[in-house]
């Protein structure tokens, strides 16, 4: 990254001279303290979270179209379940700045992938590029510019369907998607593609977004304010990566006792949570946050200003270029199948899955998604609180169980 400590030395002067110096808070100073342990050498997460519990699990390496090698996991069983008990396959897509580890960072007793494991079913873990699992391209390192040059849209073109494909390969079977929050946006807009939406069976979505103009987050929006998405493009820097020394500085660079309370980062950035443990946050930083592009970041940004759910915009000449328009083409949510079951789950916390675009969403949906709303559930609840188990994945396990049983889509 050329020039960086310059670039971000602008940065900090730019948004200091707007609100003044930030001290140092508890969550960045915990960022800098934990070492991630997601990383060359340490193993894969199948080494580190599964079979050290006697979960069988193995390694499989996908390759997308535009050459980005991803890595996939796959947990065919629980530890005290015979292999030849394997159930239907559920594929697990995790949200922006997390990995696949994000369903396995609680105990065996509250985690997603462990549950689901343990209840029959065959799971998959997908992990996007750029994230500490999938870092590998046939052409271009983590170093290069042109290995960034992405949003959530190429997830969901390209990530989504070689992952997906390769599932639909080897079980010979169509596949339920369980996606939570950039999972649910990739999820949203892959399922409006023929080629993705004949592999599906099911859809689960954990705070399902497609659009965010309702975004209540004190620091999304003071950086969205701020315009540091756009700053960070037109100088230079491709990576957004919270885990290095410039990404803390950033953060800590946003945070104030006026519009933006670091002393709990996480709320400021998801909005309250009530069942989260504290108590495991050095444990969690451990394997998160995951880096991401800063185009992604840009293109969240966009939707937020523009209150769309719609491709990347280049601005006028670069949208004719690629698309043939001026603007970009939305995401046609009423094209996804009227018999395609859909679920979801959604707080009344949530300050990045407000409830009044969630509602928005499903109103363009040609078919009526089954609900489970859980008022006091905030973003992260739904994959981390330590009473999820019975408050979401009873009834997700149930869903999941009686698509397996009954759809004939």
């Amino acid at each position: 990254m050329a020039g960086s400590g310059g670039v971000l030395a602008l940065i900090l002067l730019i948004v200091s001279c707007c609100r003044g110096v930030s001290g140092a808070f508890p969550a960045t100073a915990a960022l800098r303290r934990v070492a991630p342990r997601a990383g060359a050498g340490a193993g894969g997460l199948c080494d580190q979270l599964l079979l050290p519990l006697g979960y069988p699990c193995t390694e499989h390496t996908v390759k997308t179209k535009d050459g980005f090698l991803l890595s996939l996991q796959h947990i065919p069983h629980g530890k005290n379940k015979a292999s030849e008990s394997t159930g239907p396959p559920v594929f697990l897509q995790h949200g922006l700045f997390q990995g696949g580890d994000t369903w396995f960072i609680n105990s065996a007793e509250q985690s997603l992938g462990y549950i689901l494991a343990d209840n029959g079913f065959d799971v998959w873990i997908g992990n996007v590029r750029g994230t500490r699992w999938s870092k590998g391209h046939s052409t271009f390192s983590v170093h290069d510019k042109l290995f960034w040059d992405w949003s959530w849209q190429e997830l969901a073109e390209y990530d989504l369907l070689a992952m997906l494909g390769y599932v639909y390969k080897v079980t010979q079977s169509k596949i339920s998607y369980v996606g939570h929050s950039q999972g649910t946006i990739m999820g949203l807009a892959a399922l409006t593609m023929p080629e993705i939406v004949k592999m599906i069976s099911s859809a689960a979505l954990l705070c399902p977004i497609s659009y965010l103009d309702h975004v209540s987050a004190s620091f999304v929006l003071r950086a969205v304010g701020m315009h540091l998405d756009q700053m960070l493009l037109t100088m230079g820097v491709h990576q957004l990566n919270f885990r290095s020394d410039m990404g803390v500085q950033i953060v800590d660079s946003l945070c104030d006792g006026e519009h933006v309370d670091c002393n709990n980062l996480l709320s400021a950035i998801t909005g309250e949570n009530c069942c989260f443990n504290t108590s495991r946050i050095d444990y969690y930083l451990e394997y998160e946050p995951h880096p991401s592009s800063t185009k992604n970041l840009h293109h969240l940004f966009q939707m937020i200003r523009k209150g769309t759910f719609t491709k990347y915009d280049y601005g006028l000449l670069g949208n004719l270029r690629r698309y043939g328009h001026l603007h970009p083409p939305a995401f046609d949510l009423s094209s996804i199948p009227e018999s395609l079951p859909i679920w979801m789950g959604y707080g009344g916390l949530d300050a990045l899955a407000d409830v009044t675009d969630v509602q928005r969403t499903i109103g363009e949906l040609r078919s009526t998604p089954e609900v489970l709303y859980i008022g006091d559930y905030g973003h992260i609840d739904f994959v981390m609180s330590v009473k999820a188990k019975d408050d979401v994945y009873v009834d997700l396990i149930r869903f999941l169980r009686e698509d397996a049983r009954h759809s004939s889509y």
